[in-house]
């Protein structure tokens, strides 16, 4: 099954733990942890870090997409990147939900990018509910900061080191802050 297979079943539905579709999960996500684990454990020229990439996301990746390692995903097949994209160091996308990372996003070291929420109900607590994440063309995500299942993160906005997404950020503004909230604007030439 494909990863947009897998994506279309599970968007806005509860996955329990021990059903089947739970289970399919888990097993794409073990195939995708041997990959994670080759590309951080060695020195790879950017050529090489591109060619996991595709098969971590099963997708072709543009060379101008720039990742220092270590990168980590829990699934890999729901990234999507755009051109120009530059993510620094330790940056994590918890991606079963869904990542788009549009044109020229700068995202800093230690950045965190979760679309898998865990159910409130105590019963079933250990069930998923998954939210897409997309960043737009231009945004920077700073160092540390944690975006939320969900998300959109508007057009040329930055999100400040530390802050913690937890609505959407419209186009061109600041926020900062757990949870983020805007600061200023960005003026647009």
């Amino acid at each position: 099954m494909s990863g947009l297979d897998l994506q279309s079943k599970i968007i806005g539905k509860d996955v329990l733990k021990g059903s089947a579709l739970y289970k399919e999960i888990h097993l794409a996500k073990q195939n995708n942890e041997r990959l994670i684990i080759e590309l951080n454990t060695h020195y790879h020229t950017k050529e090489e870090i591109l060619r996991y990439l595709e098969e971590i996301t099963g997708k072709a990746v543009n060379p101008s997409v720039d990742i220092s390692c270590p990168f980590y995903s829990d699934f890999g097949k729901h990234i999507t990147f755009g051109k120009n994209i530059f993510i620094n160091q330790n940056v994590t996308f918890v991606d079963l939900g869904g990542i788009i990372i549009e044109d020229e996003v700068l995202i800093g070291p230690g950045a965190t990018l979760i679309t898998v929420n865990h159910l409130m109900d105590l019963e079933n607590r250990r069930g998923l509910r998954v939210a897409p994440i997309c960043i737009k063309k231009n945004a920077w995500i700073g160092a540390n900061a944690t975006i939320l299942p969900g998300i959109t993160v508007g057009e040329n906005s930055v999100v400040a080191a530390s802050s913690t997404v937890t609505k959407d950020v419209p186009d061109n503004v600041i926020v900062a802050g757990t949870p983020a909230k805007q600061i200023n604007s960005i003026d647009v030439k």
